[in-house]
């Protein structure tokens, strides 16, 4: 479940009606990934909170594992953070990734399912869509970069890895 523009806190009806799937699928123990709306999402369908974060953040900036739970996560990913938004840990979740100014940038539920505020899996083609797209947006955030900036940056070869890691692990109760 991926992310947009949009918020789960829209009443558009659609927002709802994917809210109703990620509950049928948590009933159903599939695994499960959110990438900031998506990870919004499924923390607002276990009725957690989705608030204004502290600060906007938009660009590329560091987080930071808060666990081991998963194998094979650096300490440290450089990400695309493109959200002024952020979800609240579940309960019985655990926190998995924490940046500078924004402490919720990821968890882990139940092995099963993964919600990340940041961007693991944009390529760089996805990165220039989104700031050709969305470039107002940039404006105001606490990273302080420019789409040259943003446009600048290659994607790390981590983050492949690191979601790679984290989607083998989602399903490794399977095996």
């Amino acid at each position: 479940i991926l992310g947009g523009p949009m918020s789960p806190n829209d009443g558009l009806p659609w927002i709802k009606q994917e809210r109703q799937l990620i509950q049928t699928l948590l009933d159903k123990d599939v695994p499960m990934f959110g990438a900031c709306f998506g990870a919004q999402q499924i923390t607002k369908t276990l009725g957690y909170p989705v608030t204004k974060a502290p600060v906007k953040e938009v660009g590329w900036a560091p987080i930071y594992r808060q666990t081991t739970i998963v194998p094979g996560l650096p300490e440290r990913l450089n990400v695309l953070h493109w959200h002024e938004e952020m979800f609240a840990i579940p309960t019985e979740a655990t926190l998995l990734f924490s940046s500078d100014d924004v402490v919720n940038q990821g968890f882990v539920l139940n092995h099963r399912v993964v919600g990340l505020q940041c961007h693991l899996e944009p390529q760089a083609t996805n990165v220039r869509e989104m700031v050709v797209n969305d470039f107002p947006y940039i404006h105001g955030s606490v990273l302080g970069q420019t789409a040259n900036d943003i446009l600048a940056t290659p994607v790390p070869r981590a983050n492949q890895t690191a979601l790679f890691n984290l989607l083998d692990y989602m399903v490794s109760a399977d095996q």
